[in-house]
């Protein structure tokens, strides 16, 4: 078995025929990778084109008009019943981060194509039209930025970032010129809010709640907010064997009780997460005392009065714990990005489609940034969780089952079948 297979798909089976066609195209997709036997594909490589002209095929396959924008977007669009309607917009993002599973992204658009295609089949015709979007740069791994492609069609792409380069030193820029596209048709991607209806995401959870509750799916209630630190403490130099305990003026222990104060203050409230995911220590000696320690602070929150409390808790608690062990700190925001809420009509549109299904309807937030967070600012939003084993992602071994695939397709489907212009303006 590769890195690049799924045990848990079997071709054999037609119990979820839809699951197995999108395990498939997945499959099919992963191969478009700069890495063998592991999957990496970057905005703007040779992969990223590989991977537009397979899934711009399935999508014309399933009826859609297609064309690739001017930030890498691949676009899908079916008119509908009618001329003039008003427009849903599908998708998610078919970048990876470097050694990444199958799922992470692709799926949505996978998923909403064989939902576009399965309509089709059927014969029925949606009171608005549909435009399934492939964003390339959702992950940020190549160019130190998050989320171009929806923040270009939200209208919030900052044309200061066509200068960033990526780690060869190519711009932006460049990249975009040597793809063929034009930077300068960016600002024409936005579309116009008064014509969009909302934006439906299907993706995996990326976490283990869904697992652990022992269902396929669940309603996202919004995409949390995250607060970013670098927070750095000095305290003083000395020998390992001759300094009291009481006179140390210990920057790794000064360190090591504000981390428990983060574990502390984040566990005191139901919706905020905080992690430490980096911690230096100087000199670094075995038998000196540490002079300086320096540490990240990750905090996300779907509810931004949560997260500014725990922040707020947190500084009071550094500061009381820098003055206890008479040390001096610092800490500095390097990241700041609100929440966005999903629109509670699309929520309940979702649940409806979910209970429709036979499974009882659960509400999450999720913890992880998704392209909902920029089209948040173009139209409301809503997204699907599917269930992914162990909750793991951003990872080879990232897997799903083809049942929960058929049951989000289905859920998708009926979501689809059952709007209307009105449903996204209760």
């Amino acid at each position: 078995m590769t890195l690049l297979q799924n045990a848990s798909h079997d071709d054999r089976s037609n119990a979820a025929p839809d699951g197995h066609e999108v395990m498939r195209r997945l499959d099919d997709l992963a191969r478009f990778s700069s890495d063998q036997g592991a999957l990496t594909r970057l905005f703007l490589t040779p992969e990223h084109r590989q991977a537009i002209g397979q899934v711009e095929a399935w999508m014309k396959e399933a009826g859609l008009a297609t064309h690739v924008d001017d930030i890498g977007n691949l676009v899908g669009r079916s008119e509908g019943g009618g001329e003039g309607l008003p427009t849903l917009l599908l998708g998610s993002h078919i970048d990876t981060v470097r050694n990444a599973g199958k799922y992470d992204g692709n799926l949505g658009v996978v998923a909403a194509i064989q939902a576009i295609r399965r309509l089709r089949a059927e014969g029925i015709e949606l009171p608005f039209a549909i435009e399934v979007l492939a964003f390339g740069d959702e992950e940020g791994v190549r160019f130190p930025v998050t989320l171009n492609g929806s923040r270009a069609v939200a209208g919030r792409f900052d044309p200061a970032v066509l200068e960033v380069c990526d780690s060869d030193g190519v711009s932006l820029r460049r990249a975009l010129t040597q793809f063929g596209l034009d930077p300068a048709g960016i600002p024409g991607i936005r579309r116009d809010p008064a014509g969009i209806l909302g934006y439906v995401e299907v993706h995996i959870e990326q976490g283990p709640v869904l697992e652990e509750r022992d269902l396929p799916v669940g309603v996202v209630t919004a995409i949390s907010g995250a607060s970013r630190f670098t927070i750095t403490i000095d305290g003083v130099a000395g020998h390992a064997g001759t300094v009291p305990m009481n006179l140390r003026r210990d920057a790794c222990a000064a360190a090591a009780e504000m981390i428990l104060a983060v574990e502390r203050v984040a566990s005191m409230r139901r919706d905020v997460v905080a992690t430490v995911g980096r911690i230096a220590i100087a000199p670094s000696a075995v038998n000196v005392i540490a002079s300086r320690a320096e540490f990240s602070l990750d905090l996300r929150s779907p509810s931004d009065e949560a997260r500014h409390a725990a922040v707020r808790d947190l500084k009071r608690a550094f500061e009381a714990i820098a003055a206890y062990r008479n040390v001096s700190s610092t800490i500095v925001a390097f990241y700041e990005e609100d929440a966005a809420v999903c629109s509670p009509a699309i929520v309940a549109a979702l649940e409806k489609s979910v209970a429709a299904r036979g499974v009882a309807p659960l509400r999450l937030p999720s913890g992880a940034g998704h392209d909902g967070l920029a089209i948040a600012n173009l139209c409301p939003f809503g997204m699907l969780f599917m269930r992914c084993a162990g909750g793991i992602s951003h990872n080879p071994a990232e897997a799903v089952e083809a049942a929960d695939v058929q049951m989000a397709v289905d859920v998708l489907v009926d979501f689809l079948r059952t709007a209307s212009p009105e449903t996204f303006r209760t």
